[in-house]
């Protein structure tokens, strides 16, 4: 039997949904999308729900519409804007000298409260990245182990509970009951980043339309998010007011002459802001160096974040520039020098079967990674923010919200995925192996008397 899925990416810029087909193989094909304009959204932020919700309901018509599907619950994408993250530690004794899915939890749970979370605010994601069994330090997946003591150093993002709430009830004014919320930036890490740059330790920069996510992932876990209300819409303002011509006119220019490269003599005419009768000639040095300089800022203070962050040591893969704004021509070349002796890539999400050729630009790699969220879990545990535990090994759950469509005649098509099968569950406790016999002996009695 196999599961449709429908996740929404809700930018500052756009808002794009996305259907795809999860076979019984756990291998995945996209079957629909839509996109449009975002309305009601400012700096990654819900400014009018209704809006917004008139935008997420046309992306998700479209989607409907080319998939052949009636979904009506979502994985949705939230900004890092007004998230605030924090490091918190957590201990638990072993009591059966063997670390089974309880103590994991509890270790989990114990870090939480540890971390003292304001009451306005709740838990977006829980990464652990450091687990210590005893005296030994960063245990990969400490299950099964022996141990007497079982630490934890975990990663917690949180947002203010009006923001969820917001875009909550933004989805649900689309027609759309929210299943999970995903942090944009941790989205775009899974849809760019292969497990050799996760390991060794890398920055992903998404930059989007008004906003800049930054994520820095060691040890295959994040370990450090900010976020920056900079994005291309930002040089559009500034070659508005440097060459006094309306806006639709300065993205226009933007998208046809923005190089960070070297600059070029020649003139265009251009109509002046309150008098588009009137032209002016502009020199395309001008235009240059508008925007050059506005990307340098903007590349300096992501620059800053690293070095505030005190992991640059740790980020020996470099970093990843993903988005729509890191397409601009030339902006490897600008990183590579505003970051010094850090490689810099330039990332597009990775390929998936079904995948349409619009879906492959860099400004998708959020959508695309929430797609392989819905699928696979991404570290070895997490608590989401519906307080469940996705664990790398566990079966998946099914969803009762989640809506499998029998009757829609697509062929099954297949997906290269080097990612284990999704894992969203609550785990529950492992009894000790001591008391297994006694246990199955338990099991197999409550079960005949309940039969007869």
């Amino acid at each position: 039997m196999s599961k449709t899925i429908l996740t929404i990416d809700i930018g500052s810029t756009k808002i794009c949904a996305i259907i795809a087909q999860v076979s019984d193989d756990n291998s995945v094909a996209i079957i629909g999308a839509g996109i449009t304009k975002a309305q009601g959204l400012k700096r990654g932020s819900i400014t009018n729900i209704e809006l917004a919700a008139k935008s997420i309901r046309i992306a998700v018509s479209d989607a409907k519409r080319v998939a052949g599907s009636d979904i009506k619950s979502a994985v949705v994408s939230i900004s890092g804007a007004y998230t605030k993250s924090l490091n918190a530690n957590g201990i638990v004794n072993i009591p059966n000298k063997e670390i089974s899915f309880k103590e994991i939890e509890r270790v989990m749970q114990t870090s939480l409260y540890n971390a003292n979370i304001p009451n306005e605010y709740e838990v977006l994601h829980a990464l652990p990245f450091n687990f210590k069994v005893d005296d030994q330090d960063y245990i990969e997946d400490p299950l099964g182990m022996n141990a007497s003591r079982l630490e934890v150093e975990t990663h917690i993002i949180t947002t203010q509970k009006s923001n969820l709430n917001n875009l909550r009830k933004a989805v649900r004014g689309a027609g759309i009951e929210v299943e999970n919320i995903v942090l944009s930036a941790y989205a775009s890490s899974i849809a760019t980043l292969n497990d050799d740059e996760k390991e060794i330790g890398v920055a992903v920069i998404d930059m989007g339309g008004n906003t800049s996510n930054i994520t820095i992932h060691s040890g295959n876990s994040i370990k450090y998010n900010d976020f920056l209300g900079v994005g291309s819409n930002h040089v559009t303002s500034d070659l508005s007011m440097a060459l006094h011509t309306p806006l639709n006119i300065a993205d226009a220019v933007k998208l046809k002459y923005g190089s960070l490269l070297e600059p070029s003599n020649e003139l265009i005419e251009l109509p002046v802001i309150g008098d588009e009768h009137r032209t002016q000639a502009v020199s395309l040095e001008v235009v240059h160096n508008v925007i050059f300089a506005r990307v340098e800022e903007t590349l300096m203070i992501l620059a800053q974040f690293i070095e505030n962050s005190g992991l640059k040591d740790q980020i020996g893969a470099g970093v990843v520039l993903t988005g729509g704004f890191s397409q601009m021509e030339g902006m490897r070349d600008l990183a590579i020098a505003t970051f010094g002796s850090i490689p810099v890539r330039l990332a597009r999400p990775k390929e998936m079967h079904g995948l349409f050729d619009t879906l492959r630009a860099p400004e998708y790699s959020t959508a695309i990674g929430l797609v392989m969220y819905s699928v696979s879990a991404y570290t070895p545990y997490e608590i989401d923010v519906n307080k469940k535990v996705r664990h790398s090994n566990e079966i998946p759950a099914l969803n009762s919200s989640v809506h499998f469509e029998n009757h829609l005649e697509i062929p099954t098509l297949q997906v290269e995925n080097e990612h284990k099968r999704e894992k969203m569950v609550t785990i529950a406790p492992q009894k000790a192996k001591e008391g297994e016999e006694a246990g199955s002996f338990n099991k197999f009695w409550n079960w005949a008397t309940q039969l007869f």
